[in-house]
């Protein structure tokens, strides 16, 4: 990365994944605008805070559905062509580990393919990105096989209940 230097000032470029703040603007907008059929996800709509470039609030069903399907969508035209191929694959990997059906080829398939994107995305973000949790996508297809489809064991049903327990 080469710095520029103007004078006595140093300015040092964006990375090819940070969005301006126009392009920051035009995806909370999109998501302010999103209506989604009941019982699909919560009214995403009032977790954006336009002003402040930012959404609080959101569960982890939530973050799920913007995972699996509108990372593809919101950011499609705004990044280079690399990035957003790399943040699709692993939108569709999330897809289809949550699938309700799946057979062993296509586990196969998803073992070796979630290798090469996180090589993919390794390309792209630094490596202060990097920690445990992005490596524990290689196992989630192992997991799958070993003990059956992850709708099973989905917690959602209990954090919607949001129960307190007094110890």
């Amino acid at each position: 990365m080469e710095l520029i230097c103007d004078g006595s000032q140093v300015a040092k470029p964006r990375a090819s994944f940070v969005l301006e703040k126009n392009a920051q603007l035009l995806v909370y907008k999109w998501l302010k605008s999103l209506c989604f059929p009941d019982g699909h996800a919560s009214n995403i709509s009032r977790l954006v805070n336009i002003e402040e470039c930012i959404l609080y609030g959101m569960k982890s069903h939530d973050c799920h559905v913007f995972m699996q399907t509108l990372i593809p969508l919101a950011f499609r035209d705004l990044l280079l062509k690399g990035i957003s191929d790399a943040l699709t694959e692993i939108s569709h990997f999330f897809r289809d580990i949550c699938s309700g059906t799946m057979n062993v080829d296509h586990i196969e398939r998803l073992e070796t393919n979630i290798v090469e994107t996180i090589c993919k995305l390794e390309m792209i973000f630094p490596p202060s990105f990097f920690d445990s949790m992005e490596h524990l996508l290689v196992h989630l297809p192992y997991e799958v096989k070993v003990r059956g489809l992850i709708q099973y064991r989905w917690m959602y049903s209990f954090e919607r209940l949001d129960i307190t327990v007094a110890m």
